[in-house]
């Protein structure tokens, strides 16, 4: 089941402009920020998404790159086989689980979906090895849907720019979603994933060179250290 649309939270005046010229900043970086796995159709970006799961996008594309050469399609895939398959992802952790699901999606895709993935959460969450994350990256990318899929890098700087206080991913993502301006939030999941992963990093974070570092509340942190 698809969660109903977030309610927008209400923010004070002040809150509610510091968080939109914190958006706004990112987006004069970056306009249109992408995912940095690689893919060239619905099909092969479903299938990095589920591979990229407690993986880096740089293994995963490496893994890629030859894999989709022989199998960018559920009819190549499913024709690949487990064991194919697993000879090209056996350096992604969790590989054999990996292998499993994405044949098992191969088959579900040909005999349900006429080899399409299907756009819709609901039928997309369904499919083997893609949950709510997985399928909010999918939709997000493609822009079919705002969402915004909560992983380690969005979880540290959310908290971190003080857009969410939630304790679990479910509640950062309803209240990043009840904070961020609706012109940014097809966007939103990225550029927080592109600033924890090359600026806001976990242990060292490089305030000196973060152009929203006048707008973080958690900036005296890590300068006093």
């Amino acid at each position: 089941m698809a969660k109903p649309p977030a309610r927008k939270k209400t923010l004070k005046p002040a809150e509610q402009a510091r968080i939109a010229e914190l958006f706004a900043r990112f987006e004069a970086e970056e306009t249109d920020p992408r995912t940095e796995l690689d893919y060239d159709s619905p099909y092969t970006l479903v299938v990095a998404v589920a591979l990229s799961a407690q993986a880096t996008d740089v293994s995963v594309n490496k893994a890629t790159a030859k894999l989709f050469q022989v199998a960018d399609t559920p009819q190549k895939m499913l024709a690949l086989g487990e064991e194919g398959l697993k000879g090209y992802i056996s350096s992604i952790g969790l590989y054999n689980t990996k292998a499993r699901n994405v044949i098992r999606m191969a088959e579900i895709l040909i005999d349900q979906y006429g080899g399409e993935v299907p756009l819709v959460r609901e039928q997309l969450q369904a499919l083997p090895g893609v949950g709510r994350k997985t399928a909010s990256v999918v939709l997000n990318e493609l822009r079919i849907e705002p969402a915004i899929a909560v992983d380690t890098h969005v979880f540290r700087v959310s908290h971190r720019l003080g857009l969410s206080t939630g304790k679990t991913p479910d509640k950062v993502e309803a209240e990043l979603m009840s904070v961020i301006p609706e012109p940014y939030l097809t966007r939103a999941h990225h550029w927080l994933i592109l600033h924890g992963r090359y600026v806001c990093v976990a242990r060292r974070p490089k305030c000196a060179e973060c152009h929203v570092a006048d707008l973080c509340p958690s900036k005296h942190l890590f300068l006093a250290s």
